[in-house]
């Protein structure tokens, strides 16, 4: 592992990581509801750099299933421990959120629930279903944890129809044991093969930054494609506290741009490639590439 205390991990962020504040009348209305109504997103406890341009899109991102993980991935801030109860009105709160927030498109994360003799997964089918329920308007994305690669879960959890499918690979397959805690690279590309043979558009994203080669992002992007991903994401890795892992380099933008360029060589449908890109950034976009495709 990288010295936690490394010049890379201690300089001041470069310029192009700066936030660009997009504050124009969508993201007004919505900040004011989320306000008024107490409503939570990860978009704001997650503190996304994204979230007024995402707001501004009517596009909002939601965790469910507790803020406690079962497991401790060294780049993640969510707190790991032993997860509390689940709640049983969450897929209604969450869909009257959605309808509140006048949201056009909605994606719905969670912490990892191994607790659980489903992992979650009828739970992530109930709120599915309670959000098309009561928004048959809003697009549903769903970024799903690996559920251990067990296809009778991930088949539950999609049995509501989401627009789309997620789940994040989050970085090359030798950094992987280094990174993500009960993770595997091949279970996540199992997994990902599995939610693509639903037929509904399949997601996942990449973070760099963390010590990986050029090659080695061109041999993820490979593996996904080959596993029936037709949506990739790829952002620049911030530690969130001084005990997490250490970013090992900024990329600069021209290099997000050529990693964009090689990924729609490699067939990807949709591509979001810049320093401040999150799996969720511009999802709405995914959503009609995806639609257009399908008309043509």
């Amino acid at each position: 592992m990288p010295n936690l205390n490394d010049k890379v991990t201690r300089q001041i962020k470069p310029e192009w990581l700066k936030i660009k504040l997009h504050d124009g009348e969508g993201y007004a209305e919505v900040a004011h509801i989320v306000e008024r109504h107490g409503l939570h997103t990860i978009c704001s406890s997650g503190r996304c750099p994204n979230k007024s341009e995402c707001w501004s899109r009517k596009t909002a991102t939601f965790m469910i299933l507790g803020n406690i993980c079962t497991r401790g991935c060294k780049f993640c801030a969510t707190p790991t421990g032993k997860p509390l109860p689940i709640e049983p009105n969450e897929p209604e709160r969450v869909a009257e959120s959605i309808r509140l927030m006048g949201l056009r498109h909605a994606v719905i994360t969670s912490v990892d629930r191994d607790d659980l003799p489903d992992a979650g997964a009828h739970h992530w089918k109930r709120v599915v279903e309670a959000i098309k329920t009561i928004n048959p308007n809003t697009t549903v994305e769903v970024l799903l944890p690996d559920f251990d690669g067990r296809k009778e879960l991930i088949e539950i959890a999609l049995s509501a129809k989401p627009d789309i499918v997620g789940h994040n690979l989050e970085t090359v397959e030798r950094i992987t044991p280094m990174v993500r805690s009960r993770a595997k690279y091949h279970t996540s590309l199992q997994s990902l093969n599995l939610m693509a043979q639903s037929g509904i558009p399949t997601k996942s994203g990449l973070m760099v930054g963390l010590g990986e080669s050029h090659e080695e992002i061109l041999e993820a992007l490979a593996d996904l494609r080959k596993a029936g991903v037709e949506i990739v994401t790829l952002g620049q890795y911030l530690r969130p506290t001084a005990k997490h892992y250490p970013v090992a380099r900024y990329m600069p933008p021209e290099e997000f741009d050529q990693l964009k360029e090689e990924a729609y060589a490699m067939g990807f449908k949709y591509v979001a490639s810049a320093p401040l890109v999150r799996s969720s950034y511009l999802a709405d976009k995914a959503v009609d590439a995806c639609t257009a495709d399908k008309k043509e």
